[in-house]
């Protein structure tokens, strides 16, 4: 993606030192954190690579507490130049999708972290304290994320809660689940999440959404997916 936005360094992990400033009310600068070295960065990325595939095959480790220690060092490495934290956020969907909680694919994850950003920033300072010599403690940054991850489903169940309320007819229900999700969706999907509304009339509100411009249609055939235009 960066290739296409013209970036040279688009694909690649930095080549040079990057640092993550803090600056206080008054306007001063200092470093907070001094990332892994450009020269380290590869191996580091290996290693992390290496040692959460050793991790999610062992039974003993739950799965959930795992992913926000990757995502800690992922963000300790500070691979690249720019961009590290949004993709820390594509990692953390990319590992919970794997594990079975999708409810990042309705509600968005960073906009929970945006939403509490100080306390994000918070746990990410005091987990990556000492981090260099391994001896930080995980503890306030899995809890900041536990804490996200729930906002995520306690904002799903209030989407679900106006979805599926008895007064709202099916039509409303269909609409209203493809145009709260915030990625394409497929009719299989939504019928998943509304088991009680027939595929027919799923695809026959789909058809007129199409047709009023409300959402558009992606792909073909069993690839078809709809989002909101």
């Amino acid at each position: 993606m960066m290739q296409i936005a013209g970036y040279e360094y688009g694909g690649q992990y930095k080549t040079g030192d990057n640092y993550i400033i803090e600056e206080d009310k008054n306007g001063n600068r200092k470093i907070r954190f001094r990332p892994t070295p450009a020269s380290e960065v590869k191996e580091a990325m290996e290693q992390l690579e290496l040692a959460y595939m050793e991790a999610r095959n062992d039974a003993n480790i739950n799965q959930l507490l795992l992913i926000p220690c990757v995502v800690l060092d992922f963000l300790c490495i500070h691979p690249f130049r720019d961009g590290n934290g949004r993709m820390s956020r594509l990692i953390s969907l990319l590992l919970l999708y794997k594990n079975g909680y999708d409810a990042g694919k309705y509600v968005s994850f960073e906009e929970q972290i945006n939403n509490y950003k100080a306390f994000y920033y918070e746990a990410l300072r005091e987990s990556s304290i000492g981090w260099h010599e391994n001896e930080n403690t995980y503890i306030p940054f899995i809890e900041n994320f536990l804490s996200t991850l729930y906002m995520c489903y306690k904002e799903l169940d209030k989407r679900f809660a106006v979805v599926n309320g008895r007064k709202i007819t099916k039509k409303a229900r269909i609409e209203a689940t493809v145009l709260n999700s915030l990625v394409p969706i497929s009719k299989s999907e939504i019928c998943d999440i509304l088991p009680d509304v027939s595929p027919t009339t799923v695809e026959a509100v789909l058809s007129v959404m199409v047709k009023n411009g409300q959402v558009k249609k992606i792909g073909q055939a069993r690839t078809t997916r709809y989002i909101k235009a």
